[in-house]
């Protein structure tokens, strides 16, 4: 006769062990509903109609920036910032005061709006950038009607141009009826 008594199964390790693994996975589901429901997913914009008309506008500024052969040369030094603008459009106007947006791709801390006033054919102001790294530069008129956006890594010897050199009588004619 078999002298060792038949223990339960809830009394063996094993059938816990095996069922573990499906409790700690129906725990998780719990978990993962309970951050479904609670948290936040909507839009990324409520506004995302006005969204695409402000893309399409911006579009619109950076090819009338192209169509009149807009260069910028953007110049870093220690504090200050300096852009000569040409355009191969003779009608072009240089206007009074030029607004410039540096932009880090991944420090927003350091993003940095300024109103340049035009003295000559230079437009200059302060600015207080790191010795080094990668500047997104955007370059607009007061009034919005073209903008220019380029990069600038510094240190930088020299100027950065920005924008397209082609003539406004080079550009493909419009070919719609």
């Amino acid at each position: 006769m078999n002298s060792a008594a038949v223990r339960p199964w809830y009394r063996e390790p094993w059938p816990w062990i095996l069922a573990a693994g499906p409790f700690i996975v129906v725990v998780a589901a719990f978990y993962t509903a309970w951050l479904a429901i609670k948290s936040n997913d909507g839009l990324v914009t409520d506004d995302y109609y006005k969204k695409g008309l402000a893309a399409n506008q911006t579009i619109a500024r950076s090819e009338q920036a192209a169509k009149i052969g807009l260069v910028a040369g953007v110049r870093v030094t220690a504090d200050t910032l300096s852009v000569r603008l040409q355009a191969s459009d003779g009608k072009f106007v240089l206007p009074p005061t030029l607004a410039v947006t540096i932009s880090h791709p991944t420090r927003a801390g350091l993003d940095q709006s300024r109103v340049l006033a035009r003295s000559g054919d230079l437009y200059s102001g302060e600015v207080r950038l790191p010795a080094a790294g990668h500047w997104l530069v955007l370059l607009e008129d007061e009034r919005k009607t073209w903008r220019l956006m380029g990069n600038v890594v510094l240190p930088a010897n020299g100027e950065t141009l920005i924008g397209n050199p082609v003539a406004a009588s080079a550009a493909p004619a419009d070919i719609r009826n």
